[in-house]
């Protein structure tokens, strides 16, 4: 049996050497950790809805989608969810691994752009493409991650921002430039940007060393993460989740789907998982309409075969929307979208467990 003779060497440990009246501040080694885990995690989860969705808007009759993909191989081949990354430093370098191995992206569909691409050997050697040019990996994602550094941002938004389409839904983790400057630098309404805050006192459930992608295979990391859940001290704006479903209709808007048809699609795509209490009264299982995500005013003069208006994804974070309502007051839809995100990371959970899971979170302040 192989012993390993350092494990457990106190000398070897991060912590060793830091002095006892300055150890108060090692809990910010466990926030960032929380906070690069349930990062990586909420974004598999987006990558993971549009690439059902993309599964989905293959299989509509052409009568229903205009561009035929049922029918076209190359507007099939079109339709595949490709993901772009720009910087790759440790945040990036967890979150390709866990959209290759979490959501999972085929690897001829992931493309890195960073000023050092030879050291991303594994990566590489998996089939991902990595490169230092921003515009290209910009202009062939229809996701694109931004892992950057600030003081890069400026800079990068530059060169991109000419190469963006509409429909690529750009999706920041750079925390230190709010959205209405980042739609500024960029020039794009399609841009979603996670809000974290951080409670003062909590339990470090987040492990030291083991690598995101094997962290999410944890059943209690998952419930950790889930969209209504503050265990662990890092708290998720729950708007994300609004710019989620709203980034999602302007996918099937870019691709002319009548609005009639994307509410049946949303309702296959968020509403797959019920609870217990479904079956015995279909009356409380929500079903998605059209007033939940626009106003009456505007629903009563939308033609009915026409696509959903287009959008701003920055004004849906920061400002009160139809869904805003809809959902804060919907239990069961926030139980229902709770359920969903535990069985898209293949745990199940019981109606019991939803409490402990799904802690009802007000929607925290926005920056703007």
């Amino acid at each position: 049996m192989e012993v390993d003779m350092l494990e457990d060497l106190e000398s070897l440990k991060f912590e060793y050497g830091i002095p006892e009246e300055e150890r108060y501040w090692l809990y910010l080694q466990g926030r960032y950790r929380g906070l690069m885990i349930k990062g990586c995690a909420h974004a598999a989860f987006f990558c993971k809805m549009f690439s059902a969705l993309s599964e989905l808007l293959q299989e509509l009759p052409r009568t229903i989608h205009p561009r035929t993909v049922s029918f076209d191989a190359a507007a099939t081949e079109d339709e595949k969810l490709t993901v772009g990354i720009i910087g790759c430093g440790h945040l990036g370098k967890q979150l390709a691994n866990v959209l290759l191995k979490i959501v999972p992206i085929p690897a001829e569909n992931l493309q890195i752009s960073t000023r050092r691409p030879d050291s991303l050997v594994e990566l590489r050697k998996l089939g991902v493409r990595c490169v230092y040019d921003n515009s290209a990996v910009a202009s062939w994602a229809k996701v694109l991650f931004l892992c950057c550094l600030p003081a890069q941002l400026p800079n990068i938004c530059l060169e991109i921002q000419s190469k963006l389409e509409k429909s690529c839904t750009v999706y920041s983790f750079v925390s230190a430039i709010p959205l209405p400057r980042l739609k500024s630098l960029l020039n794009h309404t399609n841009i979603m940007r996670p809000q974290y805050q951080f409670v003062e006192d909590f339990d470090n459930i987040w492990g030291e060393n083991e690598e995101v992608p094997a962290a999410l295979q944890d059943s209690v990391m998952i419930r950790s993460t889930c969209p209504y859940n503050n265990l662990g001290g890092v708290i998720l704006n729950v708007k994300w989740l609004e710019g989620l479903c709203y980034a999602l209709i302007n996918v099937c808007s870019a691709r002319s789907v009548f609005h009639s048809q994307v509410l049946k699609l949303l309702n296959k795509l968020l509403l797959s998982v019920h609870l217990e209490s479904c079956k015995t009264d279909a009356t409380s299982c929500p079903r998605f309409q059209l007033t939940d995500f626009m106003n009456k005013s505007y629903v009563r003069n939308l033609y009915h075969k026409r696509p959903f208006p287009w959008f701003d994804l920055t004004t849906v974070q920061l400002k009160e929307t139809p869904f805003s309502q809809h959902i804060s007051a919907t239990r069961s839809l926030q139980d229902h979208i709770t359920l969903l995100y535990c069985e898209s990371f293949g745990l199940t959970i019981s109606e019991e467990e939803l409490p402990y899971v799904s802690t009802v979170i007000q929607p925290l302040e926005n920056d703007e």
